[in-house]
């Protein structure tokens, strides 16, 4: 029986090196092809219903920043791996009684939509910033780029950013990193990237240092690079399909 783990541990192994190995040729690929070079984009592996052992084998590959967007799951597996010294990225929609738990392992939070977010991170930063010392915390505003209100797939309206951006920008232990967005459904994810790229010049016009963009999945990453993008949430590319949760 432990032979047959062994195994099963040392294929999973090469399966997500592989893979891994191949989103890095894709990112460097389309990095060369939009004339950055060697300016390559933050990879986040969203490991989403995938158990640690995974994020223990990416770690091994040379991976740093992971991605979670549920905070049960995401507190737990940052506590079990805390020696792995990971950067940890909420990457989904998060509810204002969730920032206290988020506030202990969160390296960003990519998912900031509303002002009351905004005061409630802030709040339990600080007290995490007490109790342990912590870091301050990175913020991305998401913006909503869905003209079709059915298709929502969350974030703030354009027009909301300047508010969100001053109120972050003026909050202890948050610092304001910049923009993020999903490309909307049924929509080509050039125009919306370049969307977002003319949204975040905006920001940085007003907040020189917010010149981060989280933009870009496994199906539309080349298309972020294009247009700006200097982090990249993957995770099917990588991990493969998610495993069946009961």
């Amino acid at each position: 029986m432990k032979g047959s783990r062994v195994v099963k541990d040392a294929e999973r192994f090469a399966e997500l090196s592989e893979r891994l190995a191949a989103v890095r040729s894709r990112i460097e690929s389309a990095a060369d092809a939009s004339g950055r070079g060697g300016d390559l984009p933050t990879l986040i592996v969203v490991t989403k219903f995938h158990p640690a052992e995974d994020i223990r084998r990416l770690a091994a590959l040379g991976v740093r920043d992971v991605g979670e967007n549920r905070d049960q799951e995401a507190s737990a597996k940052s506590a079990e791996l805390a020696e792995l010294g990971l950067h940890w990225h909420f990457v989904g929609q998060l509810q204002t009684k969730k920032a206290k738990s988020v506030a202990r392992y969160a390296h960003a939070v990519h998912s900031v939509d509303r002002l009351q977010l905004v005061d409630s991170l802030a709040r339990a930063v600080a007290t995490e910033q007490d109790a342990s010392g912590r870091t301050p915390l990175d913020c991305f505003i998401q913006v909503s780029l869905d003209d079709d209100a059915g298709a929502h797939r969350g974030g703030a309206s354009p027009s909301e950013v300047p508010v969100l951006a001053e109120r972050l920008a003026d909050a202890e232990g948050l610092v304001l990193a910049g923009v993020m967005a999903v490309a909307p459904l049924g929509a080509g994810p050039e125009e919306s990237f370049e969307r977002l790229a003319a949204i975040s010049a905006r920001l940085a016009a007003e907040h020189p240092s917010a010149t981060a963009i989280s933009a870009g999945m496994s199906q539309d990453l080349e298309a972020a690079i294009r247009f700006g993008a200097t982090h990249l949430r993957i995770g099917s590319d990588i991990l493969g399909s998610r495993p069946a949760v009961g």
